[in-house]
């Protein structure tokens, strides 16, 4: 079964292992901690867009597609009280415009990756709404 560790290393911070390489959680001054870290709710946006963006690289490079920039961002709209979490996100997908990519395979690359491959898209979509966006810079 996957899990984790997550060790406690005083103040506000942890320590975890994820598929070998350490990451340090922490929290700011303002709660505690040294800000020697991430939040943790962040890094739940952070797993969206590295799954997501993983999966558009893959399908674009099988499609010969010539993409040589790339960025995802992920913005979330939290609510204002406790338990304070997460009420919609939108991942924006960012190409450069230059590079020539064929729309349509592009927003095919997008749509499998949210319909089918994502986990983490998968898992999130049954908490908040999930929107999508392509851009070219």
């Amino acid at each position: 079964m996957p899990g984790i560790s997550c060790s406690w290393r005083g103040d506000m911070s942890f320590s975890t292992v994820v598929n070998g390489h350490e990451i340090i959680i922490d929290a700011d001054a303002e709660f505690g901690g040294k800000d020697s870290g991430p939040r943790p709710k962040p890094l739940i946006l952070a797993a969206l867009a590295g799954c997501s963006g993983m999966d558009v690289v893959s399908i674009l490079k099988k499609m010969r597609e010539p993409i040589s920039w790339f960025n995802v961002r992920v913005e979330a709209d939290q609510s204002d009280e406790q338990p304070k979490t997460y009420t919609s996100m939108r991942i924006i997908y960012e190409f450069k415009a230059s590079d020539g990519l064929k729309d349509e395979n592009v927003r095919k690359a997008v749509d499998l990756s949210l319909e089918r491959y994502c986990g983490v898209a998968a898992l999130l979509k049954k908490a908040v709404p999930l929107g999508s966006e392509i851009a070219y810079l």
